[in-house]
């Protein structure tokens, strides 16, 4: 049990990490700063890998969220 508890905190750090950086990415976007959201956008697709490598995240979930936002940024490459 005591295992367990650490390994939660662990694993909640982590998904914190991810969805931090995928919402940082966001306001970028919805900001309008290209060169913000696309460094923004390497850090999260990072963690969204590392958290289906981790087991954190399916795959396809984590294909999900790449996707919508590599979509938003396209958007706002083409706006600019």
């Amino acid at each position: 049990m005591r295992k367990d508890v650490v390994l939660r905190e662990i694993n909640r750090g982590r998904r914190s990490t991810m969805r931090t950086w995928i919402r940082k990415t966001q306001f970028a976007i919805e900001e309008g700063d290209l060169q913000t959201a696309e460094t923004h956008f390497l850090q999260a697709t990072k963690w969204i890998d590392k958290n289906v490598q981790w087991n954190q995240l399916h795959s396809n979930t984590a294909s999900r969220h790449k996707s919508r936002l590599a979509q938003a940024l396209q958007g706002l490459r083409a706006g600019n």
